[in-house]
């Protein structure tokens, strides 16, 4: 017997998964696992996706539901893998924790590059993977160089169609072939949610400002991301919208809603915080939005492609020169969204639904920032990059590369053209290597 062990750490991500299977992209098996991993900084003060508000209605996917913290305790999901010397070890205590005896495994993950995925596939050695896509990072490259072992192992990856005629690049590396579920599938498993999270406020047709807490990523401070929704809020009355809905990240602090607030107050705009943890889609539903501001939350596209509804991003620009290392997982879904979707401060690019570019255009700007993020992973990228760099590289595109990582990879946009030699020169690199050691030396003495 086939048992099929679906791993999710999010009501997104499960929601994607009850979708698939919905719309057949599973075989049958003789019995289905929901596997959760709740991945918060502190998972004891963080409700996990089982403890959320509509995931009773996705249960019925599954025959059973376990946990991953359980399992691994008292390690945390994140930071835990398990040694080589120790996996026959955990295979045989999942075996018998969750029932498994000799079954045959197929697994079903999420982030496939980084743990708790990575370990769950590295344990079960030799079980099938499909990987499933709940973002947007899944039109960027890898993250990190995955092992062969756990890489040739995928058979596809499901995602959701956000970008309509954009590829994926996650896992091509390996010829993964990516698969597209069902839009309408998706939809459906999120009609069955609209009724969920009690207490939320009866609002129709407002701005809708979406929170990512990406202070507690190190990308903004605290005060530059109290700055940002306070711009949500600024350019949702500058379209002319009085009414507005703020949804904050779950784990994002009070203060954060207490500034908006304020200056809600000071513009004479009414603003209804949400306080009540359920999916965006959930309010698209109920609340139908005017408008959707946020920064470069899949949420967006979701609200543009799946929804209708008119969209706008803030402070895309300040990520694309904030994000480090250049290879940084978010830096396609940043790019994605500053492309694709308009400024509030272009009323009539908000109103028709205008980016700065079309799909077409977006395939092949993402295809060359993804090179110059994985070369090593993608290197047949490489030409499409340098023809991309060579023939559209310009004031609007600029923002999305840096000059020291096209340097670094000899690509045009770099250092001037005749000195294109220099980087891939290992003399100059040895010269150069040699000047820094001496640097640091003197700065010592």
């Amino acid at each position: 017997m086939t048992t099929q062990i679906f791993m999710a750490s999010t009501l997104y991500g499960t929601a994607t998964l009850a979708a698939a299977l919905d719309s057949g992209c599973f075989a049958p098996a003789g019995r289905r696992i929901l596997l959760v991993s709740n991945n918060a900084a502190t998972p004891e003060t963080t409700p996990a996706v089982d403890a959320m508000p509509g995931f009773e209605r996705l249960r019925s996917r599954f025959d059973d539901v376990v946990s991953w913290n359980e399992a691994v305790f008292p390690f945390h999901p994140g930071g835990w893998a398990p040694r080589v010397e120790d996996v026959p070890m955990w295979e045989r205590y999942l075996r018998l924790l969750w029932n498994l005896g000799d079954d045959d495994v197929a697994l079903a993950v999420e982030s496939l590059q980084v743990h708790p995925a990575l370990g769950v596939a590295q344990i079960f050695t030799d079980a099938p993977l499909t990987v499933y896509a709940d973002g947007l990072m899944s039109y960027g490259p890898t993250r990190n160089k995955l092992d062969p072992l756990v890489g040739t192992r995928v058979e596809r990856l499901l995602h959701l169609d956000l970008v309509p005629g954009l590829e994926p690049l996650l896992l091509t590396e390996f010829g993964v072939v990516p698969e597209v579920v069902a839009t309408p599938a998706f939809t459906g498993v999120l009609a069955e949610l609209a009724g969920t999270g009690g207490g939320l406020p009866e609002v129709t047709e407002p701005a809708l400002l979406l929170g990512q807490y990406l202070s507690a990523l190190d990308i903004l401070s605290a005060e530059e991301e109290e700055d940002l929704h306070v711009r949500m809020l600024r350019g949702a009355v500058g379209l002319g919208h009085g009414r507005v809905v703020f949804k904050p990240h779950p784990t994002a602090p009070a203060r954060f809603t207490r500034t908006l607030e304020e200056e809600a107050e000071r513009l004479g705009v009414d603003l209804t915080v949400v306080d009540t943890p359920v999916l965006a889609e959930v309010l698209y539903q109920r609340m139908r939005p005017a408008l959707v501001v946020g920064c470069f939350s899949t949420a967006l596209l979701t609200a543009s492609a799946l929804y209708g509804l008119p969209v706008a991003r803030v402070g895309t620009e300040i990520l694309l020169d904030r994000l480090t290392p250049f290879e940084n997982s978010n830096r396609v879904p940043v790019t994605i969204v500053d492309a694709l979707l308009p400024d509030p401060s272009d009323g009539a690019a908000v109103a028709g639904g205008r980016g700065r570019m079309d799909t077409e255009a977006l395939g092949d700007l993402v295809r060359a920032v993804g090179f110059a993020m994985q070369p090593r992973i993608l290197p047949d990228l490489r030409p499409g990059a340098e023809r991309y760099l060579a023939t559209r590289l310009d004031d609007g595109t600029r923002r999305y590369f840096k000059k020291k990582r096209l340097t670094s990879l000899g690509l045009p946009g770099g250092v001037p053209s005749q000195l294109g030699f220099l980087p891939r020169n290992a003399t100059v690199r040895k010269v150069a290597r040699r000047a820094r050691r001496l640097r640091r030396a003197v700065a010592r003495r």
